[in-house]
């Protein structure tokens, strides 16, 4: 099999990072690895460096905005290794320090605590300026439109009424009602790698949606997928009290979080769910127990009378 070419530059610009040098790479080809290769992004790992191209049509400055911030954030965002992105093959690109990913294999392992602390500090630092709007509407707003863009499944009149039922800045259509809170955009487990490799403190990584706007987003994923039944209850609680206990806004201090919560974990269930159905059609399979569960929170969604905030999946 040929490898493209773009794998091929970031394989290279990865090894020239690694040994400045020429010819004294005797770290052999099994170092290369390629870590993802989606059209929004395509990375590559040589020993301790990583080279990540950015999706076509990304914008240059917003990317350098975002790129200084998490070099001004060392103890919350892994910094890249240098503050400007190089060209390949009509793609920007960056470089990282490799960093430890969290274990898919050991859930029990999984670091809540981490992860909530390191957002609270997101939260609570002043943003710089001029820094882009956060860009987790914008990641929804898409996922629904491929979604309509594709076959016709059973499911997509559900996912498309949830979706239609979310306040217009949860869908991308109007500004976000904060502008001024630093958020990552993006938050799963897969955003977190411990740095230096492989024992190093946790640090947010994935700049590329950045910006500010309404903090909550960033609790958004395992607060859908707690309401969903997906995540098991004591999980989400050592989420939430550690995100407490660090003095993060985004929610009440105590009491019920879900009046902060309740849309941005209706919007994150309903861009899941439309995900699911997409790689469903897409693999002309049918949906399995955890995508049916999310189509089923979009039909609860939507329920008349509606159910209270934070039991659309209960």
């Amino acid at each position: 099999m040929t490898t493209p070419p773009l794998l091929t530059a970031l394989t290279a610009e990865a090894t020239t990072a690694t040994h400045p040098a020429p010819g004294t790479c005797a770290c052999g080809t099994a170092v290369v690895t390629t870590l993802a290769d989606r059209p929004d992004a395509t990375v590559v790992r040589h020993a301790a460096t990583v080279a990540k191209a950015h999706a076509p049509g990304t914008d240059p400055a917003r990317l350098a905005a975002r790129l200084t911030t998490a070099s001004r954030l060392p103890d919350v965002l892994l910094p890249p290794l240098g503050p400007a992105a190089a060209t390949l093959h009509d793609r920007l690109v960056t470089l990282w320090p490799y960093g430890t990913p969290v274990d898919p294999d050991d859930p029990d392992a999984a670091p809540w605590e981490a992860a909530a602390t390191l957002l609270a500090r997101l939260h609570r630092t002043p943003a710089p300026t001029p820094l882009p709007p956060m860009r987790g509407p914008e990641k929804a707003a898409r996922a629904v439109a491929r979604l309509t863009a594709a076959a016709p499944h059973p499911a997509t009149p559900t996912v498309l009424r949830a979706w239609s039922a979310l306040p217009a800045w949860a869908r991308a259509e109007a500004p976000m009602p904060d502008a001024t809170t630093l958020c990552h955009g993006d938050l799963h487990l897969g955003q977190l790698v411990r740095h230096p490799a492989p024992l190093g403190p946790w640090r947010l990584i994935d700049v590329d949606d950045l910006g500010v706007g309404v903090p909550a987003w960033d609790l958004a994923r395992p607060a859908a997928w707690y309401a969903c039944g997906l995540l098991p209850p004591d999980e989400w609680t050592r989420f939430l009290d550690a995100y407490r206990a660090a003095r993060g806004p985004a929610v009440p201090a105590d009491g019920d979080p879900w009046s902060a919560l309740d849309v941005p974990a209706r919007a994150l269930t309903v861009q899941a769910a439309a995900q699911a159905v997409t790689k469903a059609l897409t693999a002309a399979r049918p949906l399995d127990e955890v995508e049916q569960c999310l189509v089923e929170a979009c039909e609860r969604m939507t329920a008349v009378p509606p159910d209270l905030a934070g039991n659309f999946a209960k």
